[in-house]
């Protein structure tokens, strides 16, 4: 590491949740019962940053939260994991949520959130010195103007930045110049280029930005990336799957702890499959966040899942 204040440095969306845990989803119009209900944090960036502080990483988030019960509980969740919170706003409206179903035979969940306007970070409130205190810098495709300013204080001051993109988002081809690792959604890559072909899309991101790593995680398949050395595939972790909610944030947290630690790209995906597959052995989005030692342990059982085509194309 540097002599950096912060290890890492989050910018992005917060996200205090309901999950509604059901024996399995009803079909469309029908009715089931449901057998918890609980309150729990998560968020893209929030969740990545308490990864890199689980694992050892000092770490500081930037963003807003609104003045209700879920933003209190939020930010009472980022102090007890050690996080600096000086530069999280509070705004007069509600905190991003969202309704979680957990469909318990499977562990997959049903989305159904909610953003209010006032909880929109602005450019004004990044300020240069929040960014280059950090040895790295992660961000989503959230409040795009404020990422795109703390991304380009990044590339200005040679700090990497590594991104979460699930969807496409206004104006964010301004931001994508200015990072150095992409982990995207699954559907992103295709989506932005048009390009079914999820290799040949992957190539084409990375060529026209010329980021380090264009890569995209594949759910319960692993993850795929390309960088200098061409495509790396790493399939997921075979787990008791409880809760899938925020395998993918809690991915993107152990990446960026893997870009810090310098380890080759092979090593950083099946780290990051790991961590995902750990957390989603209970429930929440935050409920299984594994330490290095357990993340260790599941690597060297090597229970992974078998993708022979998916591995065949990258190699």
């Amino acid at each position: 590491m540097t002599n950096k204040s912060f290890d890492v440095v989050g910018v992005g969306l917060n996200a205090t949740d309901t999950l509604l845990r059901v024996p399995h989803f009803p079909a469309f119009g029908g009715k089931a019962p449901f057998h918890g209900e609980q309150y729990s944090v998560g968020g893209q960036v929030a969740s990545a940053v308490v990864t890199c502080a689980k694992l050892g990483l000092k770490t500081k988030y930037i963003g807003t939260v609104g003045n209700d019960e879920r933003g209190r509980l939020q930010l009472q969740s980022l102090r007890d994991a050690g996080i600096d919170i000086s530069h999280v706003y509070e705004r007069n409206c509600p905190n991003q949520s969202a309704y979680i179903i957990i469909d318990e035979a499977t562990g997959e969940r049903t989305v159904f959130w909610h953003f209010a306007d006032g909880l929109a970070l602005s450019p004004d409130e990044i300020g240069e010195e929040h960014i280059t205190c950090a040895s790295l810098l992660h961000i989503d495709g959230h409040h795009t103007a404020a990422v795109e300013r703390a991304a380009r204080i990044a590339k200005a001051f040679g700090i990497p930045v590594t991104v979460d993109v699930d969807t496409i988002y206004a104006g964010f081809d301004q931001v994508l110049p200015y990072v150095d690792y992409l982990v995207a959604s699954s559907e992103f890559p295709s989506r932005w280029t048009g390009i079914e072909d999820p290799f040949h899309a992957l190539e084409t991101i990375r060529k026209r930005f010329g980021m380090k790593v264009a890569a995209m995680t594949l759910g319960a398949h692993g993850a795929l990336a390309l960088s200098e050395n061409g495509f790396v595939y790493s399939p997921a972790f075979v787990v008791n799957c409880v809760d899938t909610t925020g395998a993918g944030d809690v991915f993107h947290g152990a990446f960026c702890y893997a870009v810090l630690q310098q380890m080759p790209m092979a090593e950083a995906l099946g780290f990051s499959n790991a961590m995902a597959a750990l957390n989603c052995t209970a429930v929440g989005a935050r409920g299984g966040i594994a330490n290095l030692e357990e993340a260790r342990h599941l690597l060297s059982r090597g229970e992974r899942r078998s993708q022979t085509e998916i591995a065949k194309r990258a190699s």
